[in-house]
C-alpha cells in the first residue's frame, strides 16, 4: 500500500509520459533522440485505440528495466475508444522486425517496420495497412510469414479468422480463401487468437459461449476446422503456452488457469482444469523461462499471481498474490535482455509498471511510466 500511495503522489504532467524509477525522482524523457541516445536493452509497444486516429506509443527499454519514452506513430487507421476486451492486439514477429497492430474502429490491420534500436532514428516506420477482411479485428497471431487476424464480428455480423503472408518487406498479402467461422454465428466474444509454438494449430477463446476454438494449419498456410472444445472453466480469456506446448487459458469466470494438451489434429486434452487463484477476473496470461511458470494478470483484484507448468502440463499455484499493481491489470507481455522483464499495463491507472522477474518467477517492481490515454489498449514488448 505504501508504494501504490507514493507512486500517485507523483506529479503528473498531462502532457508528458513520465518514467518513473521506483524510489527516485522522475525523470522526464520526451524525445526519441534522447531515448535513442540511452543504452537500449528492448522495447515496449501499446497503441492508443482512439477512435479519432490509432496511433503506438514506444518505448526503449533501458538500464533496469526503465521505460523511456520514444514517439507515437499513427497507423493511418482509427481505434474504437473502448475495451476491445482481447489479448494480442499488437504482435511481433519472432525477429522482432516487424510489429502488427489492429485498426479495429476501421477493421483494418497495420504493419510496422522496427528499427534497430542503435540507429538513432525513430523506432518504428509506417509500411502497410490492409483490411482485416471482418468485422473489429482484436488479436493478431504470427508464425513466421503467416498472419491471421481474428474479427469479433457484431451481435449482426459473424465473427471469424483471416489469414495473410507477411513478405520480406512487410506487405500483408491476404490468403484467398482463408476465411474461416467460430463456433457459431452468434456473437461469441473471441478474445485471442495464436498458434502453438509448432505454427500447426491455430487456438481461439470465445468469452461469451466459453468454448476453445482450434485451426489445424497446413503448409500452406490455410487453416482447417473450427475443432469446438467447451471450456473447463467459464470465460476463457487469455492464453500463452507453457512446457511442451502445453496450452495454459485464463478462466475468468471462477479466477482461475486450465492447462490443455494440444494435438496435431487440434484436439484438445485437460491437464489441469480450473486452478484457482483466489483472486477475481484472471484474464491475460503470459509464460517465462521456457514455459515453466505462468503469470496470470486479475483484472478487478489488482494483483498478479504465479503458477508453475509441470513436465506434464500439470498447473501449480505458487504465489496467489505475486505482485499488487496499480488498479485494473490488463495486458501482460516479456522483455527485455533474457526475457528478464514482465511489463504490466494498468488500464484503471492509465501507466505501464514493470517488474523484475528473478528466480521462480519472482517479481519485483522497478518502474512505471504514467498519464497514458484512458483508452491505451494492449502490450508488446521485446
Amino acid at each position: 500500500m505504501m508504494r501504490r500511495n507514493f507512486l500517485w503522489l507523483v506529479p503528473i504532467a498531462a502532457a508528458l509520459l513520465i518514467a518513473l524509477p521506483i524510489g527516485a525522482a522522475a525523470q522526464p524523457v520526451t524525445s526519441p533522440d534522447a531515448a535513442a541516445s540511452l543504452t537500449a536493452q528492448g522495447a515496449v509497444f501499446t497503441m492508443t485505440n482512439a477512435p479519432s486516429g490509432n496511433a503506438v506509443l514506444a518505448y526503449v527499454v533501458g538500464p533496469g528495466g526503465s521505460l523511456i519514452p520514444a514517439g507515437d506513430f499513427g497507423t493511418h487507421g482509427k481505434g474504437t475508444g473502448v475495451s476491445l476486451a482481447d489479448q494480442g492486439a499488437l504482435a511481433l514477429t519472432d525477429d522482432h522486425r516487424w510489429l502488427l497492430v489492429v485498426d479495429a474502429g476501421s477493421n483494418a490491420v497495420s504493419v510496422f517496420r522496427v528499427n534497430p534500436l542503435a540507429s538513432g532514428g525513430p523506432i518504428l516506420s509506417w509500411v502497410d495497412r490492409v483490411s482485416s477482411h471482418g468485422i473489429l479485428p482484436v488479436s493478431i497471431a504470427i508464425h513466421g510469414s503467416i498472419v491471421y487476424v481474428l474479427n469479433a464480428g457484431t451481435s449482426s455480423v459473424p465473427g471469424n479468422i483471416f489469414g495473410f503472408v507477411l513478405t520480406d518487406h512487410g506487405v500483408l498479402l491476404p490468403l484467398v480463401g482463408s476465411s474461416r467461422a467460430l463456433s457459431t454465428s452468434a456473437s461469441t466474444g473471441p478474445a485471442q487468437i495464436a498458434f502453438d509454438p509448432a505454427g500447426t494449430v491455430l487456438v481461439v477463446t470465445e468469452k461469451s459461449t466459453s468454448v476453445l476454438d482450434t485451426y489445424r494449419v497446413g503448409p500452406l498456410g490455410y487453416a482447417s476446422g473450427p475443432t469446438v472444445t467447451p471450456s473447463n472453466g467459464s470465460t476463457p480469456y487469455g492464453f500463452a503456452f507453457g512446457r511442451g506446448g502445453t496450452l495454459v487459458v485464463s478462466d475468468a469466470g471462477p479466477g482461475a488457469l486450465s492447462s490443455y494438451a494440444v494435438a496435431r489434429s487440434g484436439a484438445l486434452t485437460v491437464e489441469s482444469g480450473s486452478v484457482t487463484d483466489g483472486q477475481t477476473a484472471a484474464c491475460w496470461v503470459a509464460t517465462v523461462d521456457g514455459g515453466h511458470y505462468a503469470y496470470t494478470s486479475n483484472a478487478h483484484s489488482d494483483s498478479i499471481s504465479t503458477y508453475a507448468v509441470g513436465p506434464h502440463g500439470v498447473l501449480t499455484l505458487l504465489v496467489p498474490v505475486a505482485a499488487t499493481t496499480g488498479a485494473a491489470d490488463t495486458d501482460l507481455a516479456v522483455g527485455g535482455p533474457h526475457d528478464h522483464y514482465l511489463f504490466v499495463y494498468d488500464a484503471g491507472a492509465g501507466e505501464i509498471e514493470t517488474f523484475e522477474i528473478g528466480p521462480g518467477a519472482s517479481l519485483s517492481l522497478q518502474y512505471a511510466v504514467f498519464a497514458l490515454p484512458p483508452t491505451v489498449e494492449g502490450l508488446a514488448a521485446f
